[in-house]
């Protein structure tokens, strides 16, 4: 499934599980990702939603490996 796709079916947030599923990581490099400041999150109530946009940004952010 391409980004884009699976962008359009989630809608404009993201749950911690959508997102590490997506990135292909776990919820504690989440996390630590949240607290370095490198992803930004939005509380609602308990939930953490990550906007798409966010999202994008960081993974536009991270390195290329060549």
């Amino acid at each position: 499934m391409k980004v884009v796709d699976y962008f359009a079916e989630a809608g404009g947030l993201l749950t911690v599980n959508e997102f590490c599923k997506w990135a292909s990581i776990g919820r504690t490099k989440l996390y630590a990702e949240m607290n370095a400041g490198r992803l930004v999150a939005k509380k609602f109530g308990s939930r953490t939603l990550i906007p798409r946009a966010e999202a994008q940004k960081w993974m536009e952010q991270l390195p290329t490996k060549h």
